[in-house]
């Protein structure tokens, strides 16, 4: 099992990735109070050392460079451009600034540039570079901040690795704007939903049957010497760019199965690909598969495309948000779409005002709501829920990216489950990923399908697929470890008169309704929330914390952060009125040994209590 040493992912500086050199890390270290403050406030002494940050919210700067560089040859300096990997997402980035801007012209002031591979081509070539593609949106730079707002919400832009490669592949005059004369239409073809509803020629081959590779590639690919960046090295200097995209489509294949809960050995990917489905799967629910897997370049993707989907499948219409969410999930809402009814509290009381509008002729697309919830891991009651879904025509959305498959499960309770594959199901916060899955029983799994055939691209870069396969090998056993740990340090916090509440599953006023879906051997996950008497204490114990610092949860080391600086810096008194206080400190508990763990909190405790008792 994986088991990163605190030590070296534990760092001072700011800006620096987590873990330390890592080209590309979904952490960033912001080690103090302060430091987050004057990130938010854009403060130059913090912003002039972040060398990175998280992916949605900091664009990387290999996806930086290459959007400067096709600007420098394709645009004026007036432009800016931002990046896809698809010309249909590209085009929704292009609706989105019209809708923002009435006054942006569709062709003039806004313009998708398509670059597409352009060499020698045949039919049995395959190599990732041959379907190197780029849709770069090209804008005015005074709008710059409508392009982050779509990328940070959707979570649909390219990511660093496929912005390295198709950045080399620009520079050797290989991808270039696309035309009908040259460029073959093989290799524009985009991947259109499963195998079972695709027609012949698709580049994805991720629901084919395992078989051996004459070289035995699989097999090396698992060997378990090879550690972060060794890993990342390996692959590149193995395969390059004549890496054959059926590799990436195994390992896309490996990773639906273990969602689908059909894949819960640690073996390598052959290995894996060979071995039968699970006799006893954790998902247990009739008829579903890997088929019902749909894969995400982000988990905020998969949240966007599970949105998008049910309108394109039901029509325009409010949805509800259940329960104080995570920011971008409102914001998708709020902002695609008629708008949408916001229950910050998620109580009894709200589903009972719920019911009554439903009783009096409102009608909603569909309920999202996270179990359990981030940052104050509440639950809501997905037993009434379900049953006012059935009632009254409403679809239901559950996130279960903190609570996971393996300790709950919600799926029987849901028509598309969505999750973070950043987090836990990967660990090694080296890359992005994120699915949804459909529930065979649920009303509209037809209708869902039928437009998944036309909407769903897999837009899941190869390169991360493989990371991400590699990475979830051993989640099974991570997360058992986890969930001890975090016990253990919830149990700390509590036994503490310092602290003033701690937030957690076990310990919620809601666990009843994380029992209803609680697995038989699961746990309570591994992310808890802390407040203190005081914003002084808060700040004091954070600093003194030792632990890696900054944003992102579902790590294989223990994470902290003071989470709403970071997601609700701007509306911190409105997050207030639901409950969530502007001090609290979010810790996503990892792989430490236990004890060496507790130390590290009941020395912040002490040091906490040291300042407090110095004090006149």
């Amino acid at each position: 099992m994986s088991q990163t040493s605190t030590s070296t992912v534990i760092t001072n500086e700011i800006g620096q990735s987590i873990p330390p050199d890592t080209a590309h890390a979904v952490s960033v270290s912001l080690p103090t109070w302060k430091a987050n403050v004057g990130y938010e406030e854009g403060e130059e002494w913090v912003l002039s050392k972040m060398m990175t940050g998280y992916p949605r919210f900091f664009i990387h700067k290999s996806i930086s460079a290459f959007a400067k560089a096709i600007v420098e040859k394709y645009g004026s300096p007036t432009e800016q451009a931002i990046l896809f990997p698809s010309p249909a997402v590209a085009a929704r980035c292009v609706d989105f600034f019209v809708e923002q801007v009435a006054t942006l012209e569709r062709g003039r002031s806004l313009r998708i540039l398509e670059l597409v591979f352009q060499g020698e081509t045949t039919s049995d070539n395959n190599a990732l570079s041959s379907i190197a593609k780029i849709s770069a949106v090209m804008y005015p730079k005074e709008y710059s901040s409508i392009a982050k707002t779509f990328w940070q919400h959707t979570g649909d832009g390219v990511s660093s690795r496929r912005a390295e490669f198709c950045h080399r592949v620009f520079g050797d005059g290989h991808l270039t704007q696309r035309n009908s004369s040259n460029c073959p239409i093989e290799s524009q073809r985009l991947c259109k939903g499963p195998r079972r509803y695709q027609r012949g020629g698709s580049f994805d081959q991720s629901h084919t049957s395992a078989s051996r590779p004459e070289n035995d590639d699989l097999r090396t690919l698992g060997l378990r010497n090879f550690e972060g960046k060794e890993y990342m090295q390996f692959v590149e200097e193995r395969f390059g760019r004549n890496m054959e995209t059926s590799l990436a489509a195994k390992a896309k294949l490996a990773i639906r199965r273990r969602i689908a809960g059909a894949l819960i050995a640690d073996v390598d990917l052959y290995d894996a690909l060979e071995m039968p489905g699970e006799t006893t799967r954790v998902r247990q629910v009739q008829g579903f598969s890997e088929d019902d897997v749909y894969l995400h370049p982000t988990g905020m993707s998969s949240i966007y495309n599970a949105h998008r989907t049910l309108m394109a499948t039901r029509g325009a219409m409010k949805s509800v948000c259940f329960g104080f969410p995570y920011i971008d999930t409102l914001k998708v809402l709020e902002k695609w779409g008629p708008g949408c009814l916001f229950y910050g509290h998620g109580s009894s009381t709200d589903l009972d005002d719920l019911e009554h509008r439903c009783e009096l002729g409102e009608r909603f697309l569909a309920l999202f709501c996270e179990l359990p919830s981030n940052p104050l891991l509440k639950s809501p009651d997905l037993v009434r829920i379900r049953s006012l879904a059935n009632r009254y025509d409403f679809a239901v959305v559950v996130d279960e990216t903190v609570g996971n498959f393996m300790n709950v499960h919600v799926l029987p309770f849901a028509d598309i489950v969505v999750s973070s594959l950043t987090k836990i199901f990967s660990g090694d916060s080296n890359v992005m990923g994120g699915s949804y899955v459909l529930n065979p029983k649920g009303r509209y799994y037809q209708h869902l399908q039928k437009t998944l055939v036309i909407e769903y691209e897999d837009n899941y870069w190869p390169e991360d697929a493989i990371f991400m396969e590699r990475n979830s090998r051993d989640f099974v056993a991570r997360i058992l470890r986890i969930n001890v740990n975090a016990e253990a340090i919830c149990q700390v916090l509590k036994d503490s008169p310092l602290t003033k509440e701690v937030y957690y599953p076990k310990y919620s006023p809601t666990r009843p309704f994380y029992e209803q879906c609680r697995n038989f051997n699961g746990g309570y996950g591994g992310l808890l929330s802390v407040t203190f008497h005081s914003t002084v204490d808060a700040v004091l114990f954070f600093d003194a914390l030792e632990t890696a610092k900054g944003p992102s949860l579902g790590t294989n080391f223990t994470l902290s952060s003071p989470y709403m600086i970071l997601a609700y810096y701007n509306e911190l008194e409105w997050a207030a009125q639901f409950g969530v206080e502007a001090d609290l400190v979010r810790v996503s508990v990892g792989l430490e040994d236990t004890l060496n763990l507790i130390s590290k909190f009941e020395r912040a405790l002490k040091a906490l209590q040291g300042k407090r008792d110095s004090q006149p």
